[in-house]
């Protein structure tokens, strides 16, 4: 290929074929026959002619056949242009030839094509297909003239890799440049919006939906669904999901999975017959969706008959979510036996979250000997699991055997393990403010201190005893108190409580599970303020009002 090699190096080691020569038997390639017929009866080829083929073959799946004529078409003569590259380059992403996208990216720098938008754009995607983030950024930054297709094409890939605060940025960056977003620019958005849990950037970006005239694009809905579920706004979600002139499979999967995280199961089940009727074929995400709703309600006869029918009546092949579900539903119920016969028959290799989950039962249901089992299995396949230790170093503690739980810690220093810190989050007046438990760098900590105990003794007058089963110390009952005092969901609302107007909703995110005394202080809280207060933790939503919780008190 002229100054850039690559090509020939990968396709010189593949099978060549003639351009008359055609596998009759392969399905993918009888799509093309006609093309191949007619391009073989050209007297002249041009690039564009060249180009056509390859870009035919690289949709039908025909990796080999593109690639090989592109050494073809540098044989004759003829200087592959930034379309030709800009075909290829998919290829080298899904197969992780990182290595070839290089060559290709040095060759488009040699002949001056870098700086074009459109080739600009498919180097973008294909370093962020292999998680080279940091080159698709100095790729955007030598596009001269970046276009729509660019600027999706970078938020695109900040979010795909987990940079959602970038992908924000550079759409922010695109409108200043005066271009009009694309119905793929939401698409991608939403998601950042969803996991960063910042409800007040995914109104706004509903708001361009809406005078951008995309909210009618079922992909864009969808997103819409999603983003609004795991924000916390699930009726919101489902009156978007209601008015949706069309319904896809992610459509269904996104409403469902709603419902799943957020407590109405019956929904959630209801929503599944209703797509069966509708679509006919759930595929394997509609089935993560609806076990994992399942495993939330504690419903182990439903979670079992639908993993059956998956397989039976869909032939969907379980993987490893599917199994999570399954194994989680019966872990939750205290069927650990069941639990571990069911991860140990799996037709696939169970990974250390698979183990997790049942060793995170056994700590709620104290059962130290199968803990120490599925300890064991997390430590082979990933000795440095620091969650892992730290359970089986509570159900030590929970079981009274501080000694074990002491020597589970030593473990953890001496392989340099440091336990994450729990954190809560709560949005107020469009600003994330963030805790950590017992924090006091908060400009506002007295007044938190102040109205925590003003609750607290209201609270204690309703009936409320602390429940220390989850201070894993060995010191005094009254330390204990303290400590759970502290806990970082309960400053976050508080300060929520203190900086808002009566009667407004809190939205709390935390990165670890609520505990069993935090949330019965939050069903506390929810009815002496008249609020409602929603919990994101690591599991689930939680929706306080009025005393009452959304998961039944099962989580």
């Amino acid at each position: 290929m002229g100054g850039c090699h690559y090509d020939r190096k990968l396709l010189d080691e593949m099978p060549s074929r003639g351009l008359g020569a055609r596998n009759a038997n392969n399905m993918r390639a009888s799509t093309m026959d006609s093309v191949w017929r007619l391009f073989d009866g050209m007297v002249e080829r041009d690039v564009v002619s060249w180009n056509t083929v390859i870009g035919g073959n690289v949709e039908s799946g025909l990796y080999e056949e593109a690639l090989a004529m592109v050494r073809q078409m540098t044989h004759v003569g003829l200087r592959p242009d930034s379309f030709t590259l800009s075909t290829v380059l998919p290829i080298f992403a899904e197969s992780g030839s990182v290595s070839n996208g290089k060559e290709t990216h040095g060759y488009a720098i040699k002949n001056g094509m870098d700086r074009e938008a459109f080739m600009g754009s498919s180097l973008i995607d294909m370093y962020a297909k292999c998680t080279l983030l940091e080159y698709s950024y100095h790729v955007m930054g030598r596009v001269a003239n970046p276009d729509a297709i660019a600027w999706n094409s970078i938020i695109a890939a900040s979010v795909q890799n987990g940079q959602f605060d970038d992908g924000l940025r550079f759409f922010r960056q695109m409108l200043q440049w005066k271009l009009r977003p694309m119905a793929v620019t939401f698409s991608c958005l939403l998601p950042a919006c969803a996991h960063l849990n910042t409800l007040h950037l995914g109104k706004q970006l509903h708001g361009f939906i809406i005078r951008g005239g995309f909210d009618r694009n079922v992909f864009v809905a969808s997103a819409l669904v999603d983003m609004y579920a795991k924000c916390g706004s699930i009726c919101i979600a489902r009156r978007i999901f209601d008015q949706m002139p069309s319904l896809d499979m992610v459509s269904w999967t996104a409403m469902i999975m709603g419902y799943a995280l957020h407590g109405p199961v019956q929904e959630a089940l209801s929503l599944f017959r209703r797509m069966e009727m509708d679509n006919g074929k759930p595929n394997y995400v509609a089935f993560v969706a609806v076990l994992t709703a399942c495993s939330h309600a504690g419903l182990v006869d439903e979670a079992q008959k639908f993993f059956s029918n998956m397989t039976k009546d869909y032939g969907i092949t379980p993987c490893l979510e599917h199994y999570a579900a399954v194994a989680d539903v019966l872990s939750r119920a205290g069927k650990l036996e069941e639990a571990y016969d069911f991860i140990s028959k799996m037709h696939i290799k169970p990974t250390a979250s698979i183990w997790s989950i049942l060793l995170g039962a056994c700590r709620v249901h104290k059962n130290g000997e199968l803990a120490e089992i599925a300890a064991e299995k997390i430590f082979e396949l990933e000795p440095k699991n620091i969650g892992s230790h730290l359970i089986l170093s509570n159900v030590y503690s929970a079981t009274g055997k501080w000694k074990e739980a002491a020597e589970i810690r030593m473990v953890m220093r001496m392989k340099g393990l440091k336990k994450q810190p729990a954190c809560s989050w709560i949005e107020i007046k469009n600003k994330v403010h963030g805790f950590v438990a017992h924090d006091t760098s908060h400009p506002c900590y007295q007044k938190i201190v102040d109205a925590w105990e003003t609750l607290k003794d209201q609270m204690e007058r309703e009936g409320y005893v602390p429940n220390t089963t989850d201070a894993l110390h060995d010191v005094e009952e009254e330390q204990k108190v303290i400590s759970l005092s502290g806990h970082s969901e309960r400053i976050a609302i508080v300060y929520g409580i203190i900086s808002t107007s009566p009667g407004t909703t809190l939205r709390v995110t935390k990165n670890i599970r609520v505990c069993v005394d935090c949330h019965t202080v939050i069903k506390y809280i929810s009815r002496i303020v008249r609020r409602e207060i929603i919990v994101r933790d690591l599991n689930r939503f939680h929706h306080f009002n009025d005393g009452q919780c959304s998961c039944g008190d099962f989580w």
